[in-house]
């Protein structure tokens, strides 16, 4: 089995493997680092530039999924109808945002959609420059922020092994 020669910077010979998994660990970081901040950036625009519309509820539940805890996480959806200079859509953002809120339990999912009865009409947000992603409740989430600093750690943990292997073999 042939060995990685690697490379040589330096008089250091650096496996070409090992930096390749650094430099892979700081893109990650740099791509989850750079989602969550083009998505907080994108809800606080659309919260900014929310216009109110009348939207007509169609359904509501709580999906629940496994979380980073190990007990489920429970997300509020609703799908909605609404007019935005005469065009129709369908909405199913309770959120602004890709990164919505989760909650620990049912019941604090839940009463998110407390005031979102199937049938009903409500208020709706619509940001003017994207009117088929409208919302119901205008109020921008930290959870982007998470991703942006999980991403920072990659970018922390992978620049660090680089450097390690750069420096100190």
């Amino acid at each position: 089995m042939p060995r990685d020669s690697g490379i040589t910077i330096g008089g250091t010979n650096l496996s070409a493997v090992s930096l390749r998994k650094s430099l892979l660990i700081v893109l990650v970081g740099v791509g989850a680092g750079g989602f969550g901040i083009y998505d907080y950036v994108q809800q606080n625009q659309a919260v900014q530039n929310a216009v109110e519309v009348d939207a007509t509820v169609v359904e509501t539940d709580v999906d629940a999924s496994a979380s980073r805890r190990g007990g489920p996480d429970y997300k509020p959806e609703a799908t909605f109808e609404y007019s935005y200079q005469g065009d129709s859509y369908t909405g199913d953002s309770v959120f602004p945002g890709s990164i919505t809120k989760e909650y620990d339990t049912r019941s604090a999912a839940e009463s998110v959609l407390q005031d979102y009865q199937a049938g009903e009409t409500v208020t709706a947000y619509v940001d003017p420059n994207s009117p088929g992603n409208a919302f119901l409740v205008n109020e921008a989430s930290n959870g982007p922020l998470f991703f942006t600093a999980i991403g920072g750690l990659f970018v922390l943990v992978g620049g660090y092994s680089t450097l390690k292997s750069l420096v100190g073999r």
